[in-house]
């Protein structure tokens, strides 16, 4: 009986270590062994992390690691240093995207990072060194974000006072995301993150599109960038394009539009 005892726990206690042994490791921000890049979603202006659920959900079924992390929206090259932290925390090649003000964050953000293998606008600015993104959603006519904006102070830390933006809830839905059910779209107003006017005023010193490849998704119905601006933009970068008719909410609208250019930017990338 000892014997069959001693047998029975050597059998149990060996069964344990090579079950430890085969199991995975989960470590933060480790994509050791994984096939597909990380890709890394920046939200823009009047909007947060959630506006990329359902591009979340599908890249996630697909395989892909994905962060969404949350963008200060307090100055451009603040906005950047935090994104360029999250991109250090990643281990591998990663693939870039942006919405809207957010494309300015990762084109300051990626220059001379060399695992960024793609950037991806989506609805999106792609700044030139000296270039604000004021300065180009008014490049060309056929933009109505201005008038729909209210100005609301706030104390900045330097002690001085600030002037953070926000789209008016009750224009929310023609400028921001004609093409989003209503309901959805009351949602998004209301919890919209404002962001600091000066950081749209903010000047890029990096342009990470002339050595890094991009693609740039440009929406045809779009009240918030013009789409002219869009193809001056992704014209310059010589991105792939694509034109699709949506809003400026496009990664709420058509998400599956959006995960196709991702996957098409990081199987041309990182095979």
């Amino acid at each position: 009986m000892n014997l069959k005892r001693s047998l029975i726990a050597a059998g149990i206690a060996l069964t344990a270590l090579v079950a430890t042994a085969a199991a995975p490791v989960a470590t933060h921000g480790s994509h050791h062994g994984r096939e597909k890049p990380t890709v890394v979603l920046v939200h823009g202006a009047f909007a947060d992390g959630s506006s990329w659920n359902g591009v979340i959900d599908d890249l996630q079924r697909k395989g892909y690691p994905v962060i969404a992390p949350a963008n200060p929206l307090r100055g451009l090259q603040d906005d950047a240093e935090y994104l360029s932290s999250v991109l250090d925390s990643i281990d591998g090649p990663i693939v870039l995207a942006g919405h809207s003000y957010g494309g300015s964050v990762i084109t300051e953000a990626a220059a001379g990072d060399k695992d960024v293998k793609a950037l991806v606008y989506i609805a999106s600015f792609q700044l030139d060194v000296g270039e604000s993104t004021a300065e180009l959603a008014a490049k060309f006519p056929g933009g109505e974000l201005g008038p729909a904006l209210d100005a609301v102070p706030f104390p900045a830390a330097d002690g001085t006072i600030g002037t953070d933006l926000y789209v008016k809830q009750g224009e929310f839905r023609r400028v921001f995301a004609a093409d989003v059910p209503s309901r959805t779209t009351t949602l998004l107003a209301a919890t919209q993150r404002p962001i600091a006017e000066s950081a749209l005023n903010d000047t890029a010193t990096r342009a990470a599109w002339k050595t890094i490849p991009s693609w740039s998704l440009i929406t045809t119905q779009d009240l918030t960038i013009p789409a002219k601006s869009m193809r001056f933009m992704s014209e310059r970068a010589r991105s792939h394009t694509t034109e699709i008719k949506a809003s400026h909410a496009v990664a709420v609208s058509k998400p599956q539009a959006v995960v196709k250019m991702i996957d098409n930017a990081a199987r041309a990338t990182t095979r």
